[in-house]
């Protein structure tokens, strides 16, 4: 058995059930401006960011879309739901964080949104004390499924000691990518079966990753 020397979790979809209301929220916005955003089309979005995002959204939409504002008007609408009602966590996170918080394990965010938000949303909901590294999208030149986020995050860990939780299929690819294990916990596309068989295990929830945890690592 090897040993688990650091977790990286997502954030969007994976800690926080957000994906969705950025989902609703977009499609409102979108609306206003003369648009069409179907969940289809938003699934495609999931884990990009910078370059690949706009060319993604250039795709869809066009050049005349004005991504940056249609960004900062939803942006702030998910803010603001922070403030007031907290965002929402996916079954089983803080129990999860307990547990490792519980076995010393250093535990990392590595999200494609921007740091100042990721530090925020945690902070909201009392877990920006269970990272020791958190890694946003404006960190790295090449987003996922690239994998630089996930080596920057792993930082001296080694990646056989390292572990990565994540939803989408863009951010499991850029696991497989860094050469780091990685357990699916599926949000709101489950991923073909192309991507799935790049991860070690898919789960339901975050309390899962618990009993397999348990099962492959000596220090658990």
């Amino acid at each position: 058995m090897s040993r688990l020397e650091k977790v990286i979790f997502d954030m969007d979809g994976l800690i926080f059930d957000t994906e969705r209301l950025f989902m609703e929220e977009q499609m409102k916005i979108v609306r206003e401006y003369g648009y069409s955003l179907t969940r289809n089309m938003y699934v495609q979005t999931l884990g990009l960011t910078g370059r690949a995002l706009s060319e993604k959204l250039r795709m869809m939409f066009g050049d005349g879309y004005p991504e940056k504002e249609v960004t900062r008007r939803v942006r702030a609408r998910i803010d603001e739901r922070a403030r007031t009602d907290g965002l929402p966590l996916k079954p089983g996170i803080r129990e999860l964080l307990d547990f490792l918080r519980g076995k010393e394990i250093l535990c990392a965010v590595a999200s494609s949104t921007h740091t100042p938000y990721v530090r925020r949303y945690l902070e909201s909901a009392g877990l920006d004390g269970y990272f020791a590294d958190i890694i946003g999208g404006e960190m790295t030149e090449h987003s996922k499924p690239a994998p630089d986020i996930f080596i920057k995050a792993a930082g001296a860990a080694k990646r056989e000691y390292t572990l990565v939780l994540e939803d989408s299929e863009n951010g499991i690819r850029a696991a497989a990518a860094a050469g780091i294990p990685v357990i699916c916990i599926p949000d709101m596309l489950h991923p073909s079966a192309e991507v799935t068989a790049l991860a070690e295990f898919t789960v339901s929830s975050a309390a899962e990753v618990i009993g397999i945890v348990r099962g492959k690592y000596e220090n658990t």
